[in-house]
């Protein structure tokens, strides 16, 4: 009985051999095409390097011809590490690669490059003038990253950048208009406006009913006396093409080192900055008003233009008053007025 049950039992062994066998076969064909499409380098976490180490222990030699993920000594250097003794050494959170790149830094790299549309090899030049040292594709990716073209902005650009830029040595002109009463009943009188675009800073002339060329030249006149030494330098001083403004009004301030430029025809986004001035003097001051003569006309404007330079806070400038913040105190809070109460501002009382 005995020489029968132990041919069989040979028999079923060898079957599950070979099964095995065809099984171990077919999972190194499959695991040979996985490899293929895993890309150059695959990184482990510390639990997958855990399982990796546990699972190579007692394979011996055959350990190089099995791993795949890492190179046959990278998995016998983790072995190694693993048997030595372990210390009191708390286990590196950090992860693997090149550390992140400071978010401090990365934002200052989308600062520059946003403020100036230069080209990320430009930013990287100011970043190592600045102590840092990165390299040139860090930085381009950063601004990929945030969706900033990496490439130097080129061409002429926008009018609007074109006024930033000039803004400093940019003044505006054009006319302010209202009806006013007389003995003789209601007539339109006129009002020369200038407007140093940078600084916001405005020179407004007296009135008059007859804006013809030769009041419009002896305004630029006054307004050139009245202008600093320092902003004659090369200043532009754009205007609309209305026929008040003759060759002799421009000639004047060439005469005074400044640069008339005539704006095109059906243009006026290009002179808004000065239009818009009219507009907040007219809809803050002279609308509340029925405007009787000259002299009221001139008063009222003179008001309206000191509370405009000294107490008016400019949104577009920070939201501070042309003259600047004044120095504050402890004193009480206080309300003053001009114009009967329409103009107002608040400041401390002195103490």
């Amino acid at each position: 009985m005995s020489r029968i049950f132990h041919p069989l039992l040979y028999i079923l062994v060898s079957a599950t051999r070979q099964e095995l066998a065809r099984q171990v076969h077919y999972l190194k064909t499959e695991n040979q095409i996985l490899r293929s499409k895993l890309p150059k380098r695959v990184l482990v976490t510390p639990t997958e390097r855990r399982q990796l180490v546990k699972a190579a222990r007692g394979l011996g030699d055959a350990l190089r011809e099995l791993v795949a993920i890492v190179q046959p000594s990278t998995l016998l250097r983790w072995l190694n590490a693993d048997d030595a003794p372990r210390s009191n050494k708390k286990p590196s959170t950090r992860k693997p690669g090149r550390p992140r790149t400071p978010e401090d830094v990365r934002q200052l790299i989308v600062r520059i490059a946003t403020e100036t549309g230069w080209g990320y090899t430009r930013v990287l030049g100011e970043l190592r003038k600045l102590g840092y040292r990165l390299s040139r594709q860090t930085v381009k990716n950063i601004l990929i990253e945030h969706g900033i073209d990496p490439g130097p902005k080129r061409g002429k650009g926008t009018w609007d950048e074109f006024i930033k830029i000039h803004a400093s040595t940019m003044w505006a002109t054009d006319f302010l208009s209202k009806r006013v009463w007389t003995l003789r009943g209601p007539i339109d009188l006129y009002l020369l406006v200038f407007l140093q675009i940078g600084s916001r800073r405005a020179w407004v002339s007296s009135a008059t009913a007859h804006p013809d060329s030769a009041w419009v030249a002896q305004q630029a006149r006054n307004f050139c006396m009245d202008l600093p030494d320092g902003d004659r330098q090369r200043a532009i001083v754009l205007h609309d093409a209305d026929t008040k403004f003759t060759n002799q009004f421009r000639g004047i301030l060439k005469s005074e080192g400044l640069r008339p430029h005539k704006l095109i025809p059906v243009s006026p986004n290009l002179n808004a900055y000065v239009e818009r001035f009219i507009q907040t003097i007219q809809q803050e001051c002279l609308d509340h008003f029925v405007v009787v003569g000259k002299r009221h006309l001139n008063y009222i404007v003179r008001e309206f233009l000191g509370h405009y330079h000294k107490e008016r806070p400019h949104q577009g400038l920070g939201n501070v008053p042309l003259s600047g913040l004044p120095a504050t105190g402890n004193g009480e809070v206080v309300c003053r007025e001009r114009l009967g109460g329409l103009l107002k501002h608040y400041e401390r009382r002195a103490a």
